[in-house]
């Protein structure tokens, strides 16, 4: 499991496997918590589908990309600028239908609340919790160490939501737990108020988790200029004008996605005599070599010229 998309195919198997598991023993046990982690899993599944089309599709096109081959294909005659912006697309749409399925869960268990609860089968319900809890912990340590050597946002949020599967699980196996052994006892009134109190606190933990990649896909998509990157480049930039002599330059840098784009325009003086290409290709190296990351998740273009309007 070196790859991206071995380890996503992986998740994916696994994860349809827990949502048919969970959907059978919700229904078995009466527990909407279980369906709803059932359904849960489902399109976090769906959308781990999508994920590894487009992490295919990205793999395949900086490949061509690296490789310098001659690109074929339809999808690659209308996508010359590669396919990273799919991918902050597909992150922000998987963490708004996750907010949104958890949002329409707690306002169900809230309705149950109120009319007064369900009967659950307890015995089910931990045997589907607990296991649940062991296949996520493991996901969620194989994707972690997966993603040490793969470097993905794709896996990251992956091994964030095993990680997330793994640990609202185990607060259902406690409250199941706890529902069973009040059984005969004086508090066995709030056995029917077990199963939707804890998918109201599940729901209420897991809807602003997405909240932060939301925010980085949303930047990506609107292509808002990384800080850090735009820093870095400048100083770059800025030395070199220093060095060769040029009057000034202007940068133009975003993130989107695994992909970081830049735009170098250097402002050349007047009247100065020519210089072979190779030179020039010279200072393009230098530059894309202080600039660093080199690699087929890189789009930099640099422009030498001596009116400023070009560069605006």
């Amino acid at each position: 499991m070196t790859t991206e998309q071995k380890v996503l195919r992986l998740s994916i198997a696994v994860t349809v496997l827990l949502a048919g598991a969970g959907i059978l023993f919700g229904l078995l046990s009466g527990s909407f918590a279980i369906v709803f982690d059932g359904i849960y899993s489902l399109v976090d599944a769906s959308m781990t589908m999508v994920t590894l089309l487009v992490s295919n599709l990205i793999a395949a096109s900086t490949a061509t990309l690296s490789t310098g081959g001659p690109r074929r294909g339809k999808l690659a005659e209308r996508f010359t600028m590669g396919f990273w912006h799919l991918e902050p697309m597909v992150l922000g749409l998987n963490a708004t239908l996750l907010m949104g399925a958890a949002i329409y869960a707690l306002i169900n268990a809230v309705g149950s609340l109120m009319a007064g609860g369900r009967d659950l089968a307890f015995d089910h319900a931990i045997v589907y919790a607990a296991v649940t809890v062991l296949v996520a912990a493991g996901m969620a340590v194989f994707a972690t160490r997966a993603n040490r050597t793969v470097r993905s946002d794709f896996l990251a949020l992956d091994a964030k939501a095993w990680i997330m599967s793994a640990a609202l699980t185990a607060a259902l196996l406690v409250a199941f737990v706890f529902g069973h052994l009040i059984q005969g006892t004086r508090l066995q009134w709030m056995s029917p108020y077990i199963d939707p109190a804890a998918l109201a606190l599940v729901c209420l933990v897991v809807i602003p988790i997405p909240v932060g990649t939301m925010r980085r896909a949303l930047a990506d998509v609107l292509l808002v200029t990384p800080a850090d990157l735009k820093r870095h480049v400048d100083a770059v930039a800025s030395d070199i004008v220093g060095r060769h002599g040029f009057i000034s330059y202007r940068a133009y840098v975003a993130r989107v996605g695994r992909g970081r784009q830049i735009e170098l325009f250097f402002i050349v003086p007047r009247g100065w005599p020519p210089r072979t290409l190779e030179v020039w290709d010279g200072i393009r190296d230098e530059v894309g070599a202080a600039i660093g990351g080199e690699g087929p998740d890189r789009w930099l273009t640099i422009v030498f010229t001596s009116d400023p309007e070009w560069a605006e």
